[in-house]
């Protein structure tokens, strides 16, 4: 089993200009999936063109080097709170085993407001986040294949 660390960097409208900048500095491939990609975008009313105008939107991405230079990213919805530097990354943990992530999971809620309990997404077999009792936010989850199609 392995497990690797990678700080999620936080952004509002600019993940994917930053991971293209990053990839320019550090080099490797850059993986984006986008709101609508995830199935994560309803159809708005005229209200909410906000969230339509998200669907584009980097919901997950990442630059990964053959260096081992790895950092992720997104933009963060417009209905969250997002202060650029206040609240600029998160601690990403990802591994191939769920015992080993759920472990990890259950010793990091000691203390912790669970902001999505660990479980299926659309996108891994286990996904969770919280912020632990140090304000540290953390996203736990399993490694998968994603198939954006």
């Amino acid at each position: 089993m392995s497990v690797n660390v990678v700080t999620h960097l936080n952004f509002r409208d600019d993940a994917r200009a930053a991971l293209t900048f990053y990839q320019s500095v550090f080099g490797g491939d850059v993986a984006v999936v986008t709101y609508k990609d995830a199935g994560n975008v309803q159809q708005p009313s005229e209200a909410d063109q906000v969230m339509w105008s998200e669907a584009d939107q980097v919901m997950w991405g990442q630059v990964a080097a053959g260096s081992g230079f790895r950092v992720m990213a997104y933009d963060v919805p417009s209905h969250l709170p997002w202060n650029q530097g206040e609240n600029a990354f998160f601690v990403s943990v990802r591994g191939e085993a769920a015992d080993e992530i759920t472990a990890y999971w259950e010793k990091l809620t000691d203390g912790a407001t669970v902001l999505q309990p660990l479980g299926p997404a659309q996108w891994a077999p286990l996904y969770g986040m919280l912020k632990d009792r140090f304000g540290v936010t953390w996203v736990l989850d399993v490694v998968s294949d994603y198939n954006a199609s």
